[in-house]
This record gives structure tokens, C-alpha cells and sequence, in this order.
């Protein structure tokens, strides 16, 4: 089962779920406590509530009558690093100096979980995503996302964008809050995909597509069963000392990285595509240093 926010054409926000077919309003007056889809993901048993919330006065809704938003409320984002071997090569590579810190992160048993976004710094399906303008060499980090609820249960799935300065983390990796979190710093979307017991990192295959003036200039794939931590534990660490009271999305880290000598643009299109949650595009923007 899939849950989305969503806008019709009239501009009208809502929540939407996806059970196999075709997409479906929710009704949210129709339970007391029960008015975002925070609400539904930190329930007991978020399948079964959305099921009962299904609005019977409203048909059944095709993807080109409504448009996907950012699938969070009020929520913080935060990130976990360097859980892919090719991600602890590229962060080795782009900093001299804090080298052997990314080697050590990578079999450390304590990972690397750092803050990434508050909701209004983080944009939804075809909106902007943004390049700081003192960034010289930024790149797209393709994650799956897990949804986690303030008990610390593992509710969904989505896809996002950990957008990163490269040139800034590299200088000094005391930078790398000034390389991850800014304006438009985060992409997450389209759809939660709701957690079932037979979830297994494998199935979730992740494609990064990026084009400028409509043609491929960065193509790669790799999927979640790379990863060096399982799900369970990063959850584990993002916990410690550090109640999550109104749920959090945590990014797992990436595997695709750019070559070095690419850089987003400007005008650049990212399109991220993970199995099972479907695909995250965003525009890319960089204003004038």
C-alpha cells in the first residue's frame, strides 16, 4: 500500500492512498486525532486505518488529476552517511584531510547520523531543488528513506534527494552542515510505501537519471541490499538520546555517486526511481553568487 499528499486541480490539499489499483481520497473527519498523514503513519496499524479513512463520496482518482507533494507534515528529516563502500571511497576522495575519518565511519560500530532538513526546507515532486551558490561542485545523493514513527518502528519507504556540496564537505568536514542543509536542500517523494514484515533491502533497485537540455549527462543505479548497516540499526542510532516525537524521515545513504568531474547546473533535471515507490523528479536551480 502506497500514501501520498496530494493537490487537485483546484488546489485543494489531500491524503491519498494507493492499495494495488487506483488512487483513493481519505476522508480525516472521520476519526478524532486524525487529520495528516503524520497521524496515519504513527498510528498502530496505519493499512488499516487509511483503509477505514477511504472517502466513499469520491471516485477513484488517475495520476494526471491531482499532483504529488512532499509526503510529510511536521516532521524532521535526518540522514545517515557513509553506510555504501562507494560512498566512503567518494568522501575519501573529495577530503584530504578528513580522509580517514570516512574509512573509519564506514566499519565503526557507531554510524554516521547527522541532521539533514526541517519541512520547510524540503521540496516535494517537480518542485525546485537548489544548488548553493557558493558550491562550485554539488551532486544529487539518491536514498531510499526510511519513515520512521516516534516509537521507533519502521512504517514505509520513500525516495529522496540528500542534496550535497561536495567542494564545501571536502574543504573541512566541520563544513558538512553548511554542505547539507540549506535552502531546497532536500527532495522526498512521491508516495510513502507502507513497511510489511517481507521487506528486504534487495528489492528496493534505485536508478538516478540526470539531464540537462533534455539530454542524459549521469546515469547509474545500485539498490538498498548494498548497504553496509541494516535498516534496524541506523533506526537504533537516530534514537539514542533523541526522541523523535512526532515521527522522522531518515535517509540511509547513497551508493551512486557522479563522476568527479560532474557537477549539477542550473536547469538540471534529477529524476530518482526506486522500486516498489516510484520516481522523484526535481528541478534544479542555482542562483547568482
Amino acid at each position: 500500500m502506497q500514501l501520498a499528499k496530494i493537490a487537485l486541480p483546484d488546489n485543494e490539499r489531500r491524503v491519498a492512498m494507493n492499495d494495488g489499483g487506483s488512487w483513493k481520497l481519505l476522508n480525516l473527519s472521520q476519526v478524532e486525532r486524525v487529520h495528516t498523514l503524520a497521524d496515519i503513519l504513527n498510528s498502530p496499524d496505519p493499512a488499516g486505518l487509511a483503509r477505514y479513512l477511504v472517502d466513499s463520496n469520491a471516485g477513484p482518482l488517475t495520476i494526471g488529476e491531482f499532483r504529488f507533494l512532499a509526503p510529510l507534515d511536521n516532521q524532521e528529516v535526518w540522514a545517515a552517511g557513509v553506510t555504501y563502500k562507494r560512498s566512503q571511497v567518494a568522501r575519501m576522495e573529495e577530503s584530504e584531510s578528513g580522509a580517514s575519518h570516512y574509512d573509519k565511519v564506514y566499519t565503526a560500530p557507531r554510524p554516521e547520523i547527522f541532521f539533514k532538513a526541517t519541512p520547510n526546507r524540503v521540496s516535494g515532486p517537480l518542485e525546485p531543488l537548489r544548488v548553493r551558490s557558493d558550491s562550485q561542485w554539488t551532486v544529487p545523493e539518491p536514498e531510499l528513506v526510511l519513515v520512521v514513527s516516534p516509537t521507533g518502528r519502521l512504517v514505509g519507504y520513500t525516495a529522496g534527494n540528500d542534496m550535497s556540496a561536495r567542494d564545501i564537505e571536502g574543504e573541512n568536514p566541520l563544513y558538512l552542515p553548511q554542505a547539507k542543509v540549506y535552502q531546497q536542500c532536500c527532495g522526498l517523494g512521491p508516495a510513502i510505501l507502507l513497511a510489511t514484515p517481507i521487506d528486504t533491502p534487495e528489492n528496493f533497485k534505485i536508478r538516478l537519471t540526470v539531464r540537462r537540455g533534455g539530454q542524459v549527462v549521469s546515469e547509474d543505479g545500485t539498490h538498498a541490499g548494498q548497504m553496509a548497516r541494516s535498516f534496524t540499526e541506523l533506526i537504533g542510532w537516530l534514537l539514542k538520546e533523541n526522541p523523535i516525537d512526532t515521527g522522522t524521515f531518515l535517509f540511509t545513504g547513497t551508493g551512486i555517486i557522479p563522476p568527479d568531474n560532474f557537477s549539477l547546473e542550473n536547469g538540471d533535471e534529477v529524476t530518482i526511481e526506486i522500486t516498489g515507490i516510484g520516481t522523484l523528479v526535481s528541478p534544479i536551480v542555482k542562483s547568482a553568487s
